[in-house]
């Protein structure tokens, strides 16, 4: 990674204006964060909202229709497992989508299909039609990493990794909201209404649809550098600076360029291997997932799908332990279920408390992602959930409970935070999309798992074992991350995989 190229600006002072390049990093660190990337982050945030609030709400529904259908524990821990098997399949599928067709292409399917399943699933009949129309909701769910990469790509790279922590501010306004919301709703209106309710801000994102722009530097990678040209000229507009001269050309373009300079038989060579990556995923969505898996990627794929897969059983788990081990430790001491805990208002007053952890962790990680750099920051927030998470290997006060799991929380937000930082930075535009897609996929299967460890196991009073293997995930995750090849701090997004070299 030493060769990795860190962003400069062309002194286009040197050479004659017509003459003069620039590319798509270039013209967004000259044109600034402005109006037109607010509207950008407000719409990218809006579904990261939603996907936050349909994710919440897990942890009030699964209890209340366990509650009112009387099932078992299985039963209603696959409530939750069912929406992750969704995001696992859509995660994949939108990436492809995204990388082949648009970034406007795959957040449009995943608005329309999790907006009609979350309201329909408000309706379900049976216990049958809930798990389908939840499974529906997590294949339009797994679209959120699409809207993260459509926002990330109109960010200028010199402060990249602040916005995309206050990108993930709207994760913690979603998660606090829904808690609120489930407090205020849930005792009177019930289950039904908390999940017609959760599924306005995907309606939202349809409402606003038209008016987002096409990703540039996914136009400047497809070739249509003019169509990327008249977007960055909107931007100029909309913030009220200008592009710097000359025209747009691509990363790989420039460095064609530069290396006809010395060889015209070498830059036909590397033509012919930038046009295959840079249009790789033409081939079909098999042929994506192996660039992700060529020499260059292969270590740094691997370990990141281990990382997203320990963060999203570690995240969502303490989520639902969060009402779990309130409810399920007073079940084993007196050994006798209670379904009435369901209308105890100290249950979501727990969850609503525990919301707020989402807040220090998105400080302490706005605070370290650039000073410490990426792999540090996870790396340290990993292991010191770890070390959250250790008393509750033994059954715990109330308030020693609730201290754990809020603090473990703060680090385990703030290393999910980071990874969404970090997994865009190490993939080229080409499989950009498909590469945090395949990522998210994978960590679903963490998410499919944890009820079966945080609600099966706590309800049959094994609370050890249960926190035994969170732990074991946790510290496997953070030495995964120590073994990252290179760090992405400061370097710029690259458009090939021979950037990588």
């Amino acid at each position: 990674m030493e060769d990795r190229k860190f962003i400069s600006e062309v002194p286009n002072e040197m050479v004659g204006e017509e003459d003069a390049t620039y590319t798509v990093d270039e013209a967004l660190i000259k044109l600034g964060f402005g109006k037109f990337q607010a509207f950008i982050l407000f719409y990218a945030g809006m579904g990261w909202i939603g996907e936050a609030m349909e994710m919440m709400l897990l942890s009030f529904v699964g209890p209340a229709v366990q509650s009112q259908w009387d099932l078992s524990a299985q039963k209603e821990s696959m409530i939750t497992s069912v929406v992750f098997v969704g995001m696992l399949i859509g995660a994949y599928s939108w990436g492809i989508v995204s990388d082949t067709y648009g970034r406007r292409q795959g957040f449009l399917f995943t608005a329309i299909v999790t907006s009609m399943a979350g309201f329909l699933s408000a309706l379900a009949p049976n216990y049958a039609s809930l798990l389908f129309l939840r499974f529906m909701v997590g294949i339009g769910l797994g679209g959120g990493p699409v809207l993260w990469s459509w926002f990330l790509e109109f960010v200028p790279a010199p402060n990249r990794g602040a916005w995309m922590v206050i990108f993930s501010t709207f994760w913690t306004i979603g998660t606090i909201f829904e808690a609120s919301l489930a407090w205020a709703i849930m005792p009177k209106l019930g289950w039904r209404w908390l999940l017609a309710l959760s599924s306005l801000p995907s309606f939202i994102l349809l409402i606003f649809y038209r008016a987002t722009p096409e990703s540039p530097r996914y136009l400047c990678m497809k070739g249509c550098a003019g169509a990327a040209a008249d977007i960055l000229s909107k931007i100029a507009t909309q913030n009220h600076t200008s592009l710097p001269p000359g025209h747009l050309i691509s990363d790989s373009q420039m460095e064609l360029e530069e290396i006809t300079d010395s060889s015209m038989e070498t830059a036909h060579l590397v033509s012919d291997q930038d046009q295959n990556e840079n249009f790789g995923t033409k081939g079909g969505g098999l042929k994506a997932v192996m660039m992700l898996l060529t020499p260059n990627l292969v270590r740094s794929t691997l370990l990141l799908w281990m990382v997203f897969l320990g963060n999203a059983f570690a995240y969502y788990g303490i989520v639902l332990l969060t009402s779990e081990l309130n409810n399920g430790n007073k079940d084993c001491k007196v050994k006798e279920v209670r379904p009435e805990h369901l209308n105890d208002d100290g249950l979501y007053k727990n969850v609503f408390i525990s919301s707020f952890a989402e807040i220090p962790g998105l400080l302490i990680s706005a605070l370290i992602v650039d000073k410490l750099g990426r792999k540090l920051s996870m790396s340290s927030m990993l292991f010191t959930s770890f070390l959250f998470m250790g008393p509750l290997v033994f059954y715990q006060s109330e308030v020693l409970t609730a201290i754990s799991l809020f603090g473990a929380r703060v680090c385990i937000s703030a290393s999910f935070t980071i990874v969404y930082i970090y997994a865009p930075e190490i993939y080229p535009t080409s499989v950009r999309a498909t590469g945090i897609g395949v990522a998210s996929s994978v960590g679903r299967i963490g998410g499919i798992l944890c009820p079966l460890v945080a609600v099966a196991l706590v309800h049959g009073c094994h609370q050890t074992i249960a926190i035994l293997l969170f732990e074991l995930v946790i510290f496997l995750s953070g030495l995964a991350v120590c073994f990252f090849p290179f760090e992405t701090t400061g370097c710029k997004l690259s458009d090939t995989v021979t950037d990588f070299k």
